[in-house]
Order: structure tokens, then sequence, then C-alpha cells
């Protein structure tokens, strides 16, 4: 797939991860990556900017027989940020598509 394409969009589906539920940092990897292939790290910056920007907060959580994993949380801004984005995104594709359908009845 074009890394263009991903590019805009796993911030996007970083943040609808968390909008469902908090997650530890590898758990938002995992689940991206059995979806859209992603390198190991692509997630890691992802979180350190949301966080920056006030869109997640974290907390330690001990887990049985291993250390305290960090989980990401939603904040209200950033839930707020995941609803307007959501409905850009969902807007463009619908765009997009659009486009691309009339492109093709235009050949015929």
């Amino acid at each position: 797939m074009n890394v263009q394409y991903k590019k805009g969009v796993i911030e996007l589906c970083v943040l609808a991860l968390l909008e469902h539920r908090d997650c530890y940092g590898y758990e938002i990897s995992d689940t991206i990556s059995r979806r859209i292939d992603i390198s190991d790290g692509t997630v890691y910056p992802i979180l350190r900017k949301l966080k920056s920007d006030g869109l997640v907060t974290t907390y330690l959580q001990e887990e049985s027989g291993g250390p305290p994993r960090k989980y990401y949380k939603l904040t209200e801004t950033g839930s707020a940020q995941f609803r307007q984005d959501r409905a850009e995104w969902l807007q463009f594709i619908e765009a997009a598509k659009a486009i691309m359908e009339d492109d093709e009845n235009d050949e015929k």
C-alpha cells in the first residue's frame, strides 16, 4: 500500500482505538498492524505527539507476572478531536470514492 495513504490515517486509527477503551502501546500497534502494514515503531511517536498535544493521558497499571504497563487514555479534548477528524475523514473518502466512480462511468 502507498505509504502516503497510511500517513494520514494512522493517527486517526490510534484515536479510534482509544475512543473505545484505554490501551497500552504494543496493543495499539498490534491491533493496527493486523489490518494495515506498519513497522513496529510507527505508533510510539504518534502516541508521544498525542500526549504532547493533550489528546491522551497515560497511567501505569500493574500486570500479573510482569512489569507495569503504560496505558493511554483519550482526554475529553482527544475524544472531540477524534469525532471531528473522523467526520472529516469519512467525508473525504466518500468524495474520493465518488470521483473514482464517476471516472469509471465516464470511460464507458
